[in-house]
C-alpha cells in the first residue's frame, strides 16, 4: 500500500536543514531571502540548463526579485578549471549565495565554488588531507542551498566535494565542516524525469555509501543505524524507482536512501569508492555506475571480516537464510533487475587498467576506512575480477 502523499512532506535538522516533500521546490525564493541572498548563482550542469526544473527555478527566483544568475560550466566528472570558471562567473555577477542544483556533479562544484570565492589559496590547497581545512577563510565562504535532482551522492548533506585534478588525473577530495550546505530541498517530482538508466546507477551509488558505512570498521553506532535503514530504503524502493519514474513515493524514499548515505559515511568509506575515484578520473566513467559494478566483488573480498555486518544486515532485510551470501545475491539479483551490467568491461574500463588503478586506489582517502587494507596488488586483483566478471 503506497503512502500519501502528504505523508511524505517534513522539515528535518539533521545533518542539516532539510525541507522534504513534493513540490517543495516552490519554497525557494523565500528560503533565498530568509538566508540573505538577493544576487544567487544557481549552479548546474549543462544538461540540466534548459530543462523547465531549472528555467522555472531561476524565474521564480527572478519574479520574487532575486537577481539570479545561472552557471552550467561543469563537466560529468568536475573539474578544478570548472571550480575556477564558476568562482569567475561568481564574482562577475557580484552574487551573494549559491542554489547548488543537480546531481552529483553539480552539488560538488557548486559546493566547491562557494567555498573558493572567498580564498586566497589554489583549490588544492585545501584537499582533503591532515590539517588542511584549517587554511580555509571561512568568513569568505558563501552560503548554500541544496537541491538534489538524482538519488546517488548525497552530496547535498555532505561536508566535501570530489574534484578532478585534470593535470595529475586523479580525484581529490576538498573538504571543511561548513561546506554543509545550510539547507537542502528534498523534493521528488524534480527527479521525476531522471531515465531509468541513470536512476539505477545513481540508486546504487546510495546504496554504495549505505553499505560501506556499514563495513567500515570506525565505531560510530549511529552512523551504523542510518546506514542499516538507508539500505532498506534502496531494498524497498529503488526497483520501483527504476521501473517507473512517476512512482513519487519510491523517488521521494530514494532520495531519503541518498541522503541517508552520504550521513552515514561520516564512519568512512571504502574499497568500492577507493577503486571508482580513479577509475572516474583515468576513464570519466559515471561514478555511480562504477560503484555499482564493483559492489559485489569488493563485498567477496571483505567477506571475511564483514561477515557477522552482512548477516545483521540480511536479517534487517528480511532475506531468506541471512548471512553475507543472502547480501550478495540480493546485489546480484537488485542488480540484474535494474539492468547494471555484471562487468567493468561492459562500460568500456579495459584490462590495461589492472597495474596501474591498484596504487591510486590505496592511495584514495576512502582506502583508510576499508575493513581490510588491500595493497595495491589485491586492489588490482580485484578490479581484475570486476573487469572479467570473476566472482
Amino acid at each position: 500500500m503506497n503512502a500519501p502523499i502528504a505523508s511524505l512532506t517534513a522539515n528535518w535538522n539533521y545533518p542539516t536543514a532539510v525541507k522534504a516533500g513534493p513540490g517543495r521546490i516552490r519554497e525557494l525564493p523565500q528560503h533565498c531571502r530568509d538566508m540573505g541572498m538577493k544576487r544567487p548563482l544557481l549552479v548546474t550542469d549543462p544538461g540540466l540548463a534548459p530543462l523547465p526544473i531549472v528555467t522555472g527555478a531561476v524565474q521564480a527566483c527572478r519574479d520574487a526579485g532575486l537577481d539570479c544568475g545561472l552557471f552550467s560550466g561543469i563537466k560529468g566528472n568536475p573539474t578544478g578549471r570548472n571550480v575556477e570558471d564558476g568562482v569567475a562567473a561568481y564574482r562577475a555577477g557580484e552574487h551573494d549565495g549559491v542554489i547548488a542544483f543537480g546531481g552529483g556533479s553539480a552539488l560538488d562544484a557548486a559546493k566547491a565554488i562557494a567555498l573558493m570565492v572567498g580564498q586566497s589559496r589554489p583549490l588544492w590547497d585545501f584537499e582533503d588531507v591532515g590539517d588542511n581545512y584549517l587554511r580555509v577563510n571561512v568568513q569568505g565562504m558563501a552560503p548554500v542551498i541544496a537541491v538534489p535532482t538524482t538519488a546517488g551522492t548525497g552530496s547535498e548533506v555532505g561536508r566535501a566535494s570530489v574534484i578532478t585534478d585534470d593535470e595529475a588525473h586523479v580525484k581529490r577530495i576538498i573538504f571543511h565542516a561548513r561546506m554543509l550546505p545550510t539547507l537542502v530541498i528534498l523534493d521528488a517530482e524534480l527527479t521525476a524525469a531522471l531515465p531509468s538508466r541513470l536512476t539505477a546507477a545513481t540508486g546504487m551509488d546510495a546504496l554504495s555509501h549505505n553499505l560501506e558505512a556499514l563495513c567500515s570498521p570506525f565505531h560510530h553506532p549511529m552512523a551504523t543505524g542510518i546506514g542499516m535503514e538507508g539500505s532498506r530504503l534502496v531494498h524497498q524502493y529503488l526497483r520501483r524507482a527504476v521501473e517507473d519514474g512517476q512512482d513519487i513515493e519510491a523517488r521521494h524514499q530514494m532520495l531519503v536512501a541518498s541522503s541517508m548515505g552520504a550521513t552515514a559515511f561520516q564512519k568512512g568509506l571504502g574499497a568500492m569508492h577507493a577503486l571508482a575515484h580513479p577509475l572516474g578520473a583515468l576513464y570519466d566513467a559515471h561514478h555511480g555506475m562504477l560503484n555499482a559494478i564493483l559492489m559485489p566483488y569488493v563485498l567477496k573480498a571483505n567477506e571475511s571480516v564483514v561477515s557477522d555486518t552482512m548477516t545483521r544486515l540480511a536479517r534487517y532485510l528480511d532475506l531468506p537464510k541471512p548471512g553475507f551470501g543472502a547480501v550478495l545475491d540480493w546485489v546480484l539479483a537488485l542488480r540484474e533487475s535494474i539492468g547494471i551490467p555484471h562487468t567493468l568491461a561492459a562500460i568500456h574500463i579495459p584490462e590495461a587498467a589492472v597495474g596501474t588503478v591498484g596504487a591510486l586506489a590505496v592511495q584514495d582517502g576512502s582506502a583508510a576506512t576499508n575493513p581490510i587494507p588491500f595493497t595495491p596488488q589485491e586492489y588490482d586483483r580485484i578490479l581484475g575480477h570486476a573487469i572479467s566478471g570473476t566472482l
